[in-house]
């Protein structure tokens, strides 16, 4: 079942995610949907936040194996880089933002299996941006104040349920998480 993504103004996405306590059956079809949403809605990643589901789950892929992040944490970070940053939740909107290059990160797996993995480049940003969501971060957030000013009126149009995307031109202009 497809969820809808929830858009920037609503309040779930502000919320602090509850650790996952037990993998069962609706873990397991919310991880099933959570994919399916994401792949119909041509994004890496996504939180379950951003489909209203208040837990420390997020799903990636960005073309290698996909990944189902249980209860994870960042728990090393090096490097820095600034690159055009998306999100399924501020559709069609991209900014700059800087994020730690490479970045470990431990999780548990649809299995219970706890892991540890490495990751660099989009992986470790998607890791980073994913795990911003469970405690209710959004990437403009780390924009600066002068930025988001500049970029007020079209936050207001996405609270207020528009799109800004151009409904005539290619949607998949970056890496949308």
């Amino acid at each position: 079942m497809k969820y809808r993504v929830l858009h920037y103004g609503e309040e779930p996405l502000r919320a602090a995610s509850e650790p996952v306590k037990e993998i069962n059956n609706d873990i397991r079809k919310l991880v099933d949907d959570m994919f399916e949403t994401m792949y119909e809605s041509k994004g890496v990643g996504l939180a379950a936040p951003q489909v209203g589901v208040n837990l420390r789950l997020a799903v990636i892929d960005t073309g290698d194996d996909p990944l189902v992040l249980i209860n994870p944490e960042i728990i090393k970070t090096s490097g820095k880089e600034t690159c055009d940053e998306g999100c399924l939740s501020l559709p069609g909107l991209s900014e700059k933002v800087e994020r730690a290059k490479k970045v470990v990160a431990e999780a548990t797996d649809i299995d219970g299996a706890r892991y540890e993995i490495e990751a660099e480049d989009l992986l470790a940003r998607a890791i980073q941006h994913e795990l911003d969501h469970l405690d209710g971060i959004l990437f403009i957030d780390r924009i600066s104040k002068a930025r988001k000013l500049q970029i007020k009126h079209e936050l207001e149009l996405i609270k207020q349920g528009e799109s800004l995307y151009d409904d005539d031109a290619e949607e998949d202009s970056g890496e949308t998480l």
